[in-house]
C-alpha cells in the first residue's frame, strides 16, 4: 500500500497550480527546499517522476497528472468529512442556498423554520423554480442542495429519499364530478385542465398518467405558470388540475377545493434532497441535508382521508 501524506499531495497540487517550486512554497507558507523535499519523497514512493523540470517551469508527467486528480478527490472527501463532523457537533453559523421546485415552496418554509430552531446562526436562502430551472442551478453549482421530486440523471448526484409525494386531481366543490366515485381516466381526460408550463415536473407527471388513454385530447387545457394561479382558477370554476396534494392541503381542509375520486389516483411520487457528489458541502449545507433526511418526512403536509 502506498505510504503517501496529505502534505506531499498538497505540495504536488500547489506546484501543479503555480508551475514553480518557489510560487508553490509561497502559497503553502513553506520554504522552496521543503516543497522540493515533499515532491522528491512522493516521487520516491511512487517510483516515477511527477514533473519534468524545464526552463519554463514544472510540467506534470502523466503520473503527475494522475496523482493530482486523486489528490483533488481526496481533498474533496476531507472537506465532506469536515462538514459531516461539524453537522454532528452542531453548526453554529454559516449560510446555505437551497433550491426547490415551486411545488415544494408550500412546506419548505416549515422545514427551514424547524432547522433554524436547532441552528439559529445558519442562514438559509431559497431559490425557487420549475424542475428544469433547479436542474440547471444544480448543474451550474449555484445551489448546494435541492429539494425536488425527480432527480436529474445527467450529473453526479447524491439523492436521499424524504417521503411520499402524492399527485391528485382537484376541483371546485361545485364541480359536476365532485362526490362521484370511481371516475375513469377516459372520463376525466374530457375535462378542461389547468396545467403547468413546459419543463414542469407536474406537467410531465400528468402526461404520463394520461398516456395510455387512446385518442385522448391533444390540448388538455389552459397553461398557467404557477400552482398558486392554478389553484385560484380551479376555485373559480375554470377547470380542474392535476396537482401535488402538498400544495392544496389547506384549501382542501377549508373546503375551498375537493379531490376527485379518479381511478389510479393518487399517483405516488417521492421527494428527494439532492447534492452533487463532486462538490464538498459546506458545514451549514451538510447540517441542513442531515436535518431534512432525518425530519423532513414528519413535516410534509397531510390531507385527511388521503391514503399514501
Amino acid at each position: 500500500m502506498l505510504n503517501l501524506t496529505f502534505r506531499q499531495l498538497n505540495s504536488l497540487r500547489a506546484v501543479l497550480d503555480n508551475g514553480k517550486i518557489s510560487s508553490a512554497a509561497r502559497e503553502l507558507g513553506l520554504t522552496a527546499p521543503a516543497v522540493t523535499i515533499q515532491i522528491k519523497q512522493l516521487e520516491r514512493e511512487l517510483g516515477l517522476p511527477l514533473f519534468d523540470r524545464t526552463p519554463q517551469g514544472m510540467r506534470p508527467t502523466a503520473a503527475g497528472e494522475a496523482v493530482a486528480r486523486h489528490a483533488e478527490a481526496l481533498a474533496e472527501q476531507m472537506q465532506r468529512l469536515e462538514g459531516e463532523i461539524d453537522a454532528i457537533k452542531g453548526v453554529r453559523s454559516g449560510s446555505v442556498r437551497l433550491g426547490l421546485v415551486s411545488t415544494a415552496k408550500y412546506f419548505t418554509p416549515s422545514i427551514v423554520a424547524a432547522f433554524r430552531r436547532e441552528h439559529p446562526g445558519v442562514d438559509v436562502s431559497l431559490f425557487i423554480g420549475n424542475r428544469e430551472t433547479i436542474r440547471q442551478a444544480m448543474a451550474d453549482q449555484s445551489i448546494e442542495l435541492a429539494l425536488m421530486g425527480r432527480p436529474p440523471r445527467d450529473m453526479p448526484l447524491n439523492s436521499a429519499l424524504i417521503g411520499a409525494h402524492p399527485m391528485v386531481i382537484a376541483a371546485a366543490p361545485g364541480h359536476k364530478l365532485a362526490g362521484m366515485r370511481g371516475i375513469s381516466k377516459e372520463r376525466i381526460s374530457q375535462e378542461p385542465f389547468l396545467i403547468r408550463e413546459q419543463g414542469s415536473g407536474t406537467r410531465a407527471a400528468l402526461l404520463l398518467f394520461l398516456s395510455d388513454i387512446p385518442n385522448r385530447p391533444r390540448n388538455l387545457g389552459t397553461e398557467m405558470g404557477s400552482n398558486e394561479t392554478i389553484k385560484q382558477a380551479v376555485m373559480a370554476g375554470l377547470g380542474i388540475a392535476f396537482i401535488s396534494a402538498h400544495t392544496i392541503a389547506s384549501e382542501v381542509e377549508s373546503g375551498r377545493l375537493v379531490l376527485l375520486d379518479v381511478i389510479g389516483l393518487p399517483v405516488l411520487r417521492q421527494w428527494f434532497i439532492i447534492s452533487r457528489t463532486d462538490r464538498a458541502l459546506s458545514p451549514a449545507a451538510s447540517a441542513l441535508q442531515s436535518f431534512i433526511m432525518r425530519e423532513g418526512a414528519k413535516l410534509l403536509p397531510r390531507i385527511r382521508g388521503l391514503e399514501v
